[in-house]
């Protein structure tokens, strides 16, 4: 991934985060079909591996589990919706008028071998575990359990585990870092006012970016 000084980010603790709370993320692998790339909800283990662990679980019909024969690497990127930066919230364009539009955005990238399981007791754990990551703060968690069992040992039936230990990670977060403070003011004011939650979410991370 292209990394400017600026933007780079190391903190495993950042990247994790961001990672528990974007978690559809799009696996890529490069085997014997070819390119092939799948958004799939992951689950993860931060405490599995010196950089954590990824566990997902895709249909059985899907061919790209097929790559996943522990040998290869393959990519997984984490990443938000991003904004659009528009010109015109800068200071600089009203001083030289030598500003262009760009795109305010933050991703994480891990990569290490993939491997597909096929064994019950660990998609139901992983099942468990994915499940309980967007339950648990809900009034009233669903949980597997509430299906009958006949109706889950089905639906398991139909699915794979995978699994990549993470080798290598990289953050992303290009936050308006390279401007003039008076331009991040501009950008964090114009955010605020677009009134959606991503636009406010990247008014923050502007902010708070050194």
């Amino acid at each position: 991934m292209y990394q400017p000084r600026l933007h780079r980010v190391d903190d495993l603790a950042l990247q994790q985060a961001f990672m528990r709370a974007h978690p559809l993320a799009l696996l890529t692998t490069c085997g014997q079909a070819g390119l092939m790339a799948n958004l799939v909800p992951f689950h993860l283990d931060e405490a599995e591996g010196k950089l954590g662990t990824l566990r997902a679980h895709i249909a059985r019909a899907n061919p790209h589990w097929r790559e996943a024969d522990g040998a290869r690497e393959a990519l997984v990127v984490f990443q938000d919706p991003g904004v659009y930066v528009t010109p015109s919230w800068y200071a600089t364009k009203r001083v030289t008028g030598e500003v262009v539009p760009t795109w305010n955005y933050v991703c994480v990238q891990a990569r290490g071998v993939l491997r597909a399981i096929d064994k019950r007791e660990w998609l139901r754990r992983q099942i468990d575990a994915l499940t309980a990551d967007h339950e648990a703060s809900r009034a009233a968690p669903w949980s597997p359990a509430d299906a009958p069992a006949d109706f889950l040992d089905k639906m398991m039936a139909a699915v794979i585990g995978l699994e990549l230990t993470i080798t290598g990670i990289e953050g992303k977060w290009k936050v308006s870092q390279n401007r003039t403070a008076s331009d991040r003011a501009g950008v964090i004011e114009g955010l605020r006012a677009a009134g959606d939650e991503a636009s406010a979410r990247m008014a923050e991370r502007v902010e708070r970016a050194p």
